[in-house]
């Protein structure tokens, strides 16, 4: 596939921006509240209305989920993108009906595996971005990326 990364592509500082964003919709954060976080402000406007949140807001979990399909589709890991943890997530506003959600992800550090010689592991931190500009969610993580194989290297 055209344009996949190598680890030996990335370096800190490498800045990749969503190429579009999503629009979040009621029935997305109600079905998914449903199957994973079955809570009274993820189901139901009224009971939302009357929460802390003031209103209908998506599972932290489902803001996590679109953030990973936005980070997928802009950072093109060749043979995919394989999480080797998570240092840090944080939600800093809620996500609502309607809202549409852009990524901005920065390669902070670079580090040859000492497991997996194959691989480097890719530090990242990824701010996730409402219609209002507004941070909805931070996090940094680390994955795995493959080195490029090399003739007469196994």
């Amino acid at each position: 596939m055209a344009g996949e990364l190598y680890f030996e592509d990335l370096y800190p500082g490498m800045k990749f921006a969503s190429g579009r964003s999503y629009k979040v919709t009621a029935e997305e954060i109600k079905e998914f509240a449903e199957h994973y976080d079955p809570q009274p402000f993820h189901l139901d406007e009224s009971a939302g209305e009357s929460s802390f949140f003031k209103g209908l807001a998506a599972s932290g979990w489902l803001t996590a989920a679109i953030v990973m399909r936005l980070r997928v589709e802009s950072i093109r890991i060749a043979g995919g993108m394989i999480g080797a943890g998570v240092e840090e997530i944080r939600w800093t506003q809620p996500v609502r009906p309607g809202d549409s959600l852009r990524t901005e992800a920065e390669i902070m550090g670079v580090r040859h595996s000492s497991s997996r010689p194959e691989y480097g592991v890719v530090r990242s931190r990824t701010l996730v971005f409402n219609q209002r500009d507004e941070i909805v969610m931070r996090s940094i993580v680390n994955f795995l990326a493959p080195l490029r194989k090399i003739e007469g290297r196994a």
